[in-house]
């Protein structure tokens, strides 16, 4: 077995992986990791952007009630954070 700094992406990322993504990030306002409200959503491939979102997240953090919206790519990278 090759240790996990070894292991190559098999292909694009599941729903459940981008939904530990984008709980994984901080609030951009308050820095708490408690949201009341996620959505996670696969970007339609005529909606995807130059940056290569295949995931779109909604969400509000459960502290101090600010709205973010997530891009994340294929690869699992947080391509935007507004």
């Amino acid at each position: 077995m090759t240790p996990s700094s070894e292991r190559k992406p098999s292909g694009p990322i599941t729903l459940e992986r981008a939904e530990r993504i984008a709980r994984g990030h901080a609030c951009e306002n308050c820095g708490e990791y408690n949201y009341k409200r996620l959505v996670v959503e696969q970007t339609a491939p005529s909606k995807r952007s130059e940056l290569g979102e295949a995931w779109r997240v909604t969400k509000t953090c459960g502290v101090c009630g600010q709205e973010h919206e997530m891009g994340i790519s294929s690869r699992g990278e947080v391509v935007y954070v507004t």
